[in-house]
């Protein structure tokens, strides 16, 4: 069965930021050449930098260096994406920006993605994903009332990485209209901003400040309670008398069989004695147990997976979601497809390059260049 992206080539420039939209790009089908600077030392390849640039090729070349430029030109004329992640203005002075590589090849889709985009005051400002979290709002909203919370790992460079995936597949989709490509401006801030689920809607159109709330979801509708053995996420108001009646037949419902109760807004203004009620109850019980009774009596209820307990997740295994990816230090197990093609499926995994794995590939076989030539251009630190 044919891939999503057959047939297209893309050039990796990308960091932190971007790796993850090259590798989603290698996933459906694409040839994705990651150009690293050569130097003396070898850079570790870690389990992060496997999951993310499995599947790619690498060529190693020096932007700075003359010789390096022209040679990337050259490769940029027969790719279809240019990904990188460079400071705003970085490749232009180096003659490399979307205006110079498209004069050769207008077909080109180039993806800039930047901290804080190409344009704007904070345009030049140092960055990292935390920073991105906070002046995004995700810190305004997540975390304890009185302690802001990042979420865990690059997620902020993750949904610019996803963001942009989608952004290049509609600037191909154009581009079979058109026979243009177009060059896209991600800012991984607006990015974050994006993913801010109700909190701007609500902000815009009721005035509502949302804030942070611990465990307590944003319309408090859920919230994640102790167990005997683990944490369970716990629907707060559904089937309330039926949830009432069950806590009341193990002679734990206190007084919320009352029917004032019954009140969504007495109980919405009286959340902590809910809390308090249903607290002492769930810690009476086994995550499991709560889970599966609830599930049965249609309560969307789950449990807080531990890290361990995902690995031996049965859903998970069932469908074949955790794959294998390579380099040499060994395979790692890795988080595989979550979205399944029944005609062009992806193809997760495989091996993660070494630095200029394909140097010889790609510089003798497709460019043309003779062996003495690379030998040259090595010795002189271009490639």
């Amino acid at each position: 069965m044919a891939t999503v992206l057959p047939c297209y080539s893309v050039l990796d420039l990308a960091d932190e930021k971007g790796m993850l939209c090259t590798r989603l790009l290698a996933d459906m089908g694409a040839e994705v050449i990651r150009v690293e600077k050569p130097d003396t030392h070898s850079d570790e390849r870690t389990a992060d930098f496997c999951y993310l640039n499995a599947g790619k090729r690498s060529i190693s070349l020096d932007l700075e260096k003359e010789e390096g430029r022209k040679l990337f030109k050259r490769l940029a004329a027969g790719a279809d994406i240019v990904v990188e992640t460079m400071p705003p203005g970085y490749l232009a002075s180096l003659h490399l920006g979307y205006p110079d590589l498209s004069k050769e090849n207008p077909g080109l889709v180039m993806a800039s993605i930047t901290d804080f985009g190409q344009s704007g005051p904070y345009r030049d400002y140092k960055s990292c994903d935390l920073v991105a979290g906070a002046l995004g709002g995700w810190l305004s909203v997540c975390g304890e009332p009185e302690a802001p919370l990042n979420p865990y790992g690059h997620q902020a460079y993750y949904a610019a990485s996803l963001f942009a995936a989608n952004g290049i597949l509609l600037a191909l989709l154009g581009r079979h209209d058109t026979g243009r490509g177009q060059y896209l401006d991600i800012s991984v801030m607006e990015c974050v901003a994006a993913t801010l689920d109700h909190v701007m809607v609500r902000y815009f159109y009721e005035g509502a400040v949302s804030k942070r709330q611990g465990s307590l979801y944003g319309n408090r509708a859920f919230r994640i309670l102790p167990c005997r053995d683990g944490y369970i996420l716990l629907s707060l108001f559904q089937q309330w008398e039926t949830l009432v009646e069950w806590l009341d037949s193990e002679g734990m419902a206190g007084d919320l069989t009352d029917v004032k109760w019954r009140d969504r807004e007495k109980r919405l203004k009286n959340l902590d004695r809910i809390i308090a009620v249903l607290g002492k109850w769930t810690m009476s019980h086994n995550v499991a147990e709560l889970v599966e009774k609830g599930q049965l009596m249609r309560f969307p209820w789950a449990e807080v997976a531990s890290i361990a307990s995902l690995e031996r997740n049965p859903q998970l295994a069932e469908r074949n979601y955790f794959v294998e990816v390579e380099s040499g230090g060994g395979k790692y197990k890795v988080p595989g497809i979550p979205c399944k093609l029944s005609r062009s499926p992806w193809r997760a995994g495989g091996r993660a390059p070494d630095k200029g794995d394909d140097n010889t590939a790609i510089y003798c076989h497709e460019l043309g260049i003779s062996e003495a030539e690379i030998d040259a251009l090595a010795k002189d630190g271009v490639i």
